[in-house]
């Protein structure tokens, strides 16, 4: 089976952050109008799965959340884990045999 490459796993990392902002949109819309709203639970889940990055734009771009703790400590600790993971598995990228590493299609 071939392994995904480079550019489809970004762009569907790109999809995944661009629907979680879309939440996040869709909820502060909600908030101001009184309309229906997304759980907390969510909103952290959906940025946990891959969208903490959607979800730090969204707070920072539309000023959702910004004071309401423990969600803006959580989704914190999610970007940072996020960003462990990511620094992690790129360091093992560099570092391990070529051999080691499944080949992409060319």
């Amino acid at each position: 089976m071939p392994s995904p490459d480079l550019f489809t796993i970004i762009l569907i990392y790109l999809f995944l952050n661009l629907t979680v902002f879309s939440i996040y949109w869709w909820d502060k819309h909600a908030a101001i109008e009184g309309l229906w709203r997304v759980r907390e639970r969510t909103l952290l889940t959906a940025a946990f799965l891959g969208g903490s990055l959607g979800a730090i734009f969204a707070q920072r771009l539309l000023r959702h959340k910004t004071r309401k703790e423990p969600f803006r400590t959580i989704l914190a600790l999610i970007a940072s884990l996020h960003v462990f993971l990511f620094t992690s598995l790129a360091g093992l990228w560099l570092w391990l045999p070529r051999t080691w590493l499944p080949r992409c299609a060319s």
